[in-house]
């Protein structure tokens, strides 16, 4: 027998559709566009009303929000590399992506390949140190090797027909931000933050006492495989913008930049906003100079670590200079 849907199945998921696309419209539009509409008319700068920056700076700041959120446990944890490795085993999943859609008479989202690829990837990082007796920078190395191999095995198994396609994921653009990326990437963020902001507790006591966790019967292992479930929804989040060379840099960078301030909770807020700085202002400039938006928000992003790391080296001088007149 050959399954048919029912008319009221086809009206439920239909109804279904419909409700997510009317709550793009009302997020896109008519909070989010006329925010900006209203931002440019009262600013004089035009590009805060063009529709696909509008678009970008959206993701921009999910990507400054998520990124220094999650990357805040993974650099306390002495796991910063970690994204990058998740960077490259994403690069696999787009190419996996690409590769089936030349291949076969299917069409999936290369955005949901290297979802799934990241996510098996971070997993099997965790496995690794926890089950295969490997040190962190060994899994690392191993999941990272591997999934750039993975990768560049199906970018040439085409004869270079899929190579011109992953470029927009590899080095990212703001063109490439459409309203349906927006949306994802806005629910991929509201589920981050909700994630942490649920398992928060747990996350920071198995971050700054792993010993300690064990001892009160946490699940260390499910709690660094969610650590590394989210930064795989992070790494594929942020590469629409910053392309999968650079994604790693939102994870580490502005949580570096945020070192100096005291207290883990301080330090994400102070980290956030460093990556929205970065990601806003790198956005505009890499619009204004046509030149790379990943490289030029990244380029910003040190800018910000730079000048905070100039500014604390200053306020322990002015300590040091008054205890010594003291």
């Amino acid at each position: 027998m050959i399954a048919t849907q029912t008319p009221a199945a086809v009206g439920f998921a239909s109804s279904g559709i419909g409700l997510v696309d009317a709550a793009t419209d009302v997020i896109l539009d008519d909070l989010w566009g006329t925010a900006f509409d209203l931002l440019a008319a009262l600013t004089g700068f035009e590009i805060l009303a063009l529709p696909f920056m509008q678009r970008a700076y959206l993701a921009a700041v999910c990507v400054a929000i998520i990124g220094p959120l999650v990357g805040s446990f993974l650099v306390h944890r002495e796991m910063a590399m970690i994204g990058d490795t998740l960077a490259h085993s994403a690069f696999a999943g787009v190419a996996a992506g690409l590769f089936v859609n030349a291949v076969l008479p299917v069409t999936v989202s290369p955005l949901l390949t290297a979802l799934v690829v990241a996510a098996a990837a971070a997993l099997a990082v965790q496995a690794l140190i926890d089950y295969a007796g490997a040190y962190r920078d060994t899994s690392l190395a191993i999941v990272l090797t591997g999934s750039f191999a993975v990768g560049s095995v199906l970018v040439t198994a085409t004869d270079g027909g899929i190579a011109v396609g992953i470029n927009a994921y590899l080095f990212g653009s703001l063109a490439t931000v459409t309203r349906a990326n927006a949306a994802v990437l806005l629910a991929m963020s509201v589920v981050v933050s909700a994630v942490v902001a649920v398992a928060y507790r747990p996350l920071v006591y198995v971050t700054f006492d792993e010993v300690g966790a064990r001892a009160v019967g946490l699940d260390v292992t499910r709690y660094s495989q969610l650590i590394a479930v989210l930064t795989a929804v992070v790494v594929v989040a942020a590469m629409q913008i910053m392309g999968v060379i650079l994604v790693a840099a939102m994870l580490v960078i502005p949580v570096a930049a945020a070192a100096p301030v005291r207290g883990f909770p301080r330090s994400i807020v102070a980290a956030v906003a460093a990556g929205l700085l970065a990601t806003v202002l790198g956005v505009t400039l890499s619009y204004w100079f046509d030149v790379a938006a990943g490289g030029t928000i990244v380029l910003v992003a040190i800018g910000v670590y730079a000048l905070s790391r100039t500014g604390s080296w200053a306020a322990h001088r002015r300590v040091d200079r008054a205890t010594r007149d003291d």
